[in-house]
């Protein structure tokens, strides 16, 4: 599926082709959450980065989120690029190496009309902030960590195509 994004001001405006456009994993990391997550949670999509064409480039930053090493002492860099606006702060999309040719745009950076999920997935739960309210349907997934399936797996399961 063809997808329109833009950040709030219009500084930067981006275009992708999503193989796994429906918005239906809910991910309540502290990264998300901080910083794309107004309601406690981002929605992250699945899209070919070899199809991103991005105008407003100099209005790009990228953040690298800091985590604790698995030893407990110290922190490293997140592998994971955030992008955003600079002007206005919009997280728009998420890159990351060891997936080069994924990309994962916001669903809250989209402009183009995106399907209703009949479900939807709670990733991270165990991370949530302690105001944040799991919502949803009673039989929508909930995982403490990452769910079983990936995003394009889910919309395979689910019958949709891109």
């Amino acid at each position: 599926m063809h997808l329109e994004g833009s950040c709030h001001c219009g500084s930067v405006r981006f275009s992708v082709e999503a193989d796994s456009p429906v918005p239906f994993m809910r991910c309540y990391c502290s990264i998300c959450r901080k910083t794309a997550g107004a309601g406690g949670y981002a929605i992250n999509l699945g899209a070919l980065t070899h199809t991103m064409k991005v105008k407003g480039k100099r209005h790009l930053r990228i953040y690298r989120a800091k985590l604790p090493n698995k030893s407990g002492k110290g922190r490293h860099k997140s592998s994971g690029r955030r992008y955003f606006c600079v002007k206005c702060g919009t997280a728009l999309w998420l890159w990351d190496p060891t997936w080069p040719d994924l990309v994962h745009p916001h669903a809250s950076a989209i402009d183009t009309p995106l399907p209703a999920p009949p479900e939807n997935v709670h990733c991270l739960v165990a991370s949530k902030a302690p105001w944040v309210a799991v919502e949803g349907h009673a039989g929508d997934p909930r995982f403490d960590g990452y769910p079983d399936l990936s995003l394009a797996e889910w919309h395979k399961a689910h019958g949709f195509k891109s």
